[in-house]
C-alpha cells in the first residue's frame, strides 16, 4: 500500500481545519510585531461643527423683526445665499421714494458686517459701507437708480449682491430686473439676476443690457 493510499478522507479534513486555525492566530502574531492584518480604513475624519450656509430659526426670526421684511444675498462659499433682513420705510412715503427707502436700506443691510451666528455659518459680504443710492434724474427712467459708485467699479461680487437683492425686492421693475448707474453720465445699464449668478457671482457678471431711452 503507497502512502497516497493512507491519506483517508478523514485525514483531509484534519489538514483543512489545522489551516483554518492557522489564519486567525497568523493575524494575532502579525498584530503583535506591529504589522495591521488588514488595509481597511476607519478614519473618516472629524464631524464638522455646523452646517455650513445654515442659520438657526432664531436668528432669522431676530434679524426679520426690526421693520419690513426683506432679503439680501451674502456671499457664502461660492454663491450667493438670501438671508432675511428688515429695512426701515416711513409710513406715507409715495411710491418712487420708497424705492429710494428701500434700496437704501438693502444697501446698508449688504455692507453691515455678517452676525456671529452668519460668520459662524460661512457667510460674507463684499459690498463696503458709505455707499449710498437715489433715484432718477430728470431725463432718466422712472425706475432708474443711481449709485454713488458706478456698478463698473464694483467688484463681481458686490455687483452681483447688489443686482440680486435689489432684483427680489421693491425696488426692481415688475420683471425683476433692475435700471442702475453711477454718479456721472455713464449710460444706465438694466441688470438682471440669473441662477448662474447667484451659483457662481466670481465668474459670472450679472447680464445686462445699455438703456437707452428715459
Amino acid at each position: 500500500m503507497t502512502v497516497r493510499q493512507l491519506r483517508t478522507p478523514a485525514g483531509q479534513r484534519g489538514v483543512a481545519v489545522r489551516r483554518l486555525v492557522a489564519v486567525p492566530l497568523l493575524g494575532l502574531l502579525l498584530a503583535g510585531c506591529g504589522i495591521r492584518a488588514t488595509e481597511v480604513p476607519t478614519d473618516f475624519g472629524a464631524a464638522p461643527s455646523r452646517v455650513r450656509c445654515t442659520l438657526t430659526e432664531p436668528e432669522m426670526t431676530a434679524q426679520a423683526a426690526r421693520g419690513v421684511p426683506v432679503q439680501v444675498f451674502l456671499l457664502c462659499g461660492s454663491s450667493l445665499v438670501a438671508v432675511d433682513r428688515a429695512v426701515q420705510v416711513p409710513d406715507g412715503t409715495a411710491d418712487v421714494r420708497r424705492r429710494v427707502f428701500v434700496a437704501q436700506g438693502l444697501l446698508d443691510q449688504l455692507a453691515e458686517s455678517p452676525s456671529s451666528g452668519e460668520l459662524d455659518a460661512g457667510y460674507t459680504t463684499d459690498v463696503r459701507g458709505g455707499m449710498s443710492v437715489s433715484g432718477p434724474r430728470a431725463k432718466d427712467p422712472k425706475d432708474a437708480l443711481r449709485l454713488s459708485s458706478s456698478p463698473a467699479d464694483l467688484t463681481s461680487y458686490a455687483l452681483a449682491q447688489i443686482v440680486c437683492t435689489f432684483s427680489d425686492s421693491a425696488a426692481a421693475e415688475g420683471d425683476g430686473s433692475v435700471i442702475l448707474g453711477g454718479p456721472d453720465d455713464t449710460p444706465l445699464r438694466r441688470y438682471e439676476c440669473t441662477d448662474d449668478v447667484r451659483s457662481a457671482p466670481g465668474t459670472n457678471a450679472p447680464p445686462s443690457s445699455e438703456v437707452t431711452g428715459g
